[in-house]
């Protein structure tokens, strides 16, 4: 098959499910809310510095109370409590003979010859390790941020810079993506002022520096590194890895189907300390695999294959987190974004399973067949599983075979097979991720904050689906945090506070978990929300405490049904009704948008005496200011030739309608 005719054919499958799902209207939210409306009356706050952008480093820190911000050419420090309040600013701009060299290579001095602060991480009680570009000469310092009691402070002694080659990127436009263990740097970065020689690295700390194989597409194929976790493998230290997150071109790709990008998750082993022989100074227990996100379909699966971000939540046990991930399409077909759940023990599983490996008169990629060296690649030296204790130790057909098979046959799949929650047409992409493990009336809920490029959170909620382990995701908040509607390039989540930090090109935001308020003044109206945040205390939707006596629960996150905790009945399916009563030549207002998006409002009319209701669709009401005859999504205010009108409201998906 020609390059031509796989391109066809690939139009072709992504046509085909651009017009079976794709042309579905999206989700729409349960709650909308404006940047104005979150200002006025949900406490939104946002912080910005005068003639600085790009706002990508956030770090919480709950101990001091304080947020740290990286920006260009400023790091500042933010209250958690509110971020516009006493914040602390410190400038750090790259020097002027950098910024002359940085011109002279081609660069815009304005835009790109600037210090853009990419990574902060908590080095130690009274030290922040802070790293930016430098204006293409990356820099890292630390930062005295002082004890915990003391009173905030933000400092930057010039005398303790260090190189931030391999810790940051040259380039603005890169992400930074890295974790701090202990006192060691592990990074995904372009090491290279063109950003050619990409890089998994390890810095700082006592164990020798090491990195990938440099310039073997093998390895890493032009990657974009996304995020970076350090997760415990068992009780002994020794077995702890370090999982990068990216996304590259597919070595294993056909030629005929082009630049196809894949998802990726690769590990290496924190003790690993390089090959003695081969692979000196370099990682010998680096694999990596495919990262799945896709909808099964009949003509086949359509994928995600944009990675865009992934968050850890974990429980109690650090060793079984579950791992949530963004993606997007690369499709010029359609739009989509969409959520997967990914279990440590997939991954696990995965990099246990076989070996790529290229064979054959067409060089196809199939799974390994022959014999397996021991101590198995990919395994950390440790008494767990045998009796190395360096990589040093390894045999040569070991370190042989782990350079020439990096790569997992087998791809990681999410849970349930299928995303959790996508988006198609929606007119925005994903690009952020954060999660947070909600107690309810009924069980834990894991709750989703989705930034997007178009400066909206999507706020999601995570429930049983038939059979475990499937779920859904259902939409229940777009909130629009920035004005300008600038892409959110960075979130963290303050569960202790219940507060989300939300970061942009333009401005950091500041906003509630949680807007129970909102929800409504009725019962079912906040039982309809399925907020586990949120449960009607009797009086009004308010804010859950798990240790609130029985009778003030009044919450269902599993079904959103209000019929029983509302009404006390389960027998009697009623709609949600209000009366309005208006005298004949008088005028009243009617409600015709309901505060869920997801719900629909009927108007019906009962004349003094009757019975029946009828629904307005004829000329009984009149607008007060023309006499025009108009629906009721149209109308605001009537002259009533009635004298009694019932409300209903009730979700589309939920309760009878008449």
């Amino acid at each position: 098959m020609g390059r031509a005719e796989a391109a066809a054919m690939i139009r072709g499958l992504a046509l085909l499910w651009a017009v079976g799902l794709g042309g579905a209207t999206p989700s729409p939210p349960r709650l909308r809310l404006s940047f104005q409306e979150l200002q006025a009356w949900h406490g939104l706050r946002t912080f910005r510095l005068e003639r600085t952008c790009c706002y990508e480093a956030l770090l919480v820190d709950e101990e001091r109370g304080r947020l740290f911000v990286g920006a260009e050419n400023h790091v500042a420090s933010l209250s958690l409590d509110n971020i516009s309040k006493r914040p602390k600013k410190m400038a750090w701009p790259a020097p002027v003979e950098w910024r002359e060299e940085c011109n002279w290579a081609g660069k815009d001095i304005g835009t790109e010859c600037m210090n853009f602060v990419k990574l902060l991480h908590a080095y130690n009680h009274t030290h922040l390790l802070a790293c930016g570009t430098g204006a293409f000469h990356p820099t890292c310092a630390f930062v005295e941020v002082g004890h915990r009691l003391e009173e905030p402070m933000l400092r930057l002694d010039p005398r303790r810079l260090e190189d931030g080659k391999g810790k940051s990127p040259y380039d603005p436009r890169h992400r930074a993506a890295s974790v701090l263990v202990g006192e060691e740097l592990y990074s995904g970065v372009a090491a290279d002022l063109m950003g050619r020689d990409f890089t998994i690295f390890r810095s700082l700390g006592q164990r020798p520096s090491l990195r990938t194989e440099p310039h073997d597409s093998r390895w890493l194929n032009e990657p974009k590194f996304v995020k970076v976790f350090w997760i415990p493998e068992s009780e002994n230290p020794d077995d702890d890895k370090i999982y990068f997150f990216f996304r590259e071109l597919a070595v294993e790709a056909a030629p005929a189907m082009g630049r196809l990008t894949v998802s990726r998750v690769g590990q290496i082993c924190r003790n690993d300390v390089g090959g003695q022989r081969s692979l000196v100074n370099k990682w010998t227990t680096f694999l990596k695999a495919r990262l799945v996100c896709s909808v099964p379909g009949v003509e086949g699966d359509t994928h995600f294959d944009q990675l865009q971000d992934v968050f850890l939540l974990s429980p109690r046990d650090r060793r079984s987190p579950l791992l949530y991930a963004v993606f997007s399409t690369s499709s010029g077909i359609f739009q989509g974004s969409a959520v997967c759940v990914y279990s440590m023990n997939d991954v696990r599983r995965a990099f246990l399973g076989p070996f790529a490996h290229k064979e054959g008169p067409t060089h196809q990629w199939v799974s390994y067949q022959g014999r397996v060296p021991y101590p198995r690649p990919g395994m950390c030296p440790s008494k767990t599983f045998g009796t190395f204790s360096s990589t040093k130790d390894f045999p040569d057909d070991v370190i042989q075979f782990a350079r020439n098979h990096p790569l997992m046959y087998n791809s990681v799949l999410p849970i349930g097979g299928r995303p959790l929650f996508l988006q198609v047409g929606a007119g925005y992409t994903f690009t952020q991720i954060a999660a947070d493990r909600v107690a309810a009336a009924d069980g834990h809920y894991d709750v989703l904050f989705i930034g997007t490029d178009v400066g909206t959170v999507l706020k999601v909620i995570s429930v049983p689906k038939g059979s475990w382990p499937s779920s859904e995701g259902l939409l229940l908040e777009e909130l629009h945090v920035f004005e300008d509607s600038a892409a959110v390039t960075s979130m963290q989540i303050s569960s202790k506070r219940h507060q989300l930090y939300v970061a942009s090109r333009s401005a950091v935001a500041q906003i509630s978990l949680h807007r129970c308020s909102a929800h409504g003044r009725a019962c079912a109206e906040c039982c309809l929300s399925r907020d586990p945040y949120c449960a009607w205390d009797g009086v009004a939707c308010t804010r859950f405490q798990p240790t609130a006596k029985r009778r003030f629960r009044r919450q269902d996150i599993r079904n959103g049904d209000p019929r029983t905790l509302c009404s006390g009945d389960s027998s009697s399916p009623t709609l949600l009704e209000r009366k309005v009563f208006g005298v004949e030549g008088g005028s009243a207002f009617l409600e015709c948008e309901p505060r869920s998006l997801q719900a629909h409002v009927e108007w019906t009319f009962q004349r003094a005496g009757d019975v029946a209701h009828t629904q307005v669709s004829s000329p009984l009401f009149e607008s007060s200011s023309e006499g025009h005859q108009l629906p009721c999504p149209q109308l605001p205010s009537v002259h009533l030739r009635t004298r009694l009108s019932h409300f209903s409201e009730a979700p589309n998906d939920r309760l009878p309608q008449f």
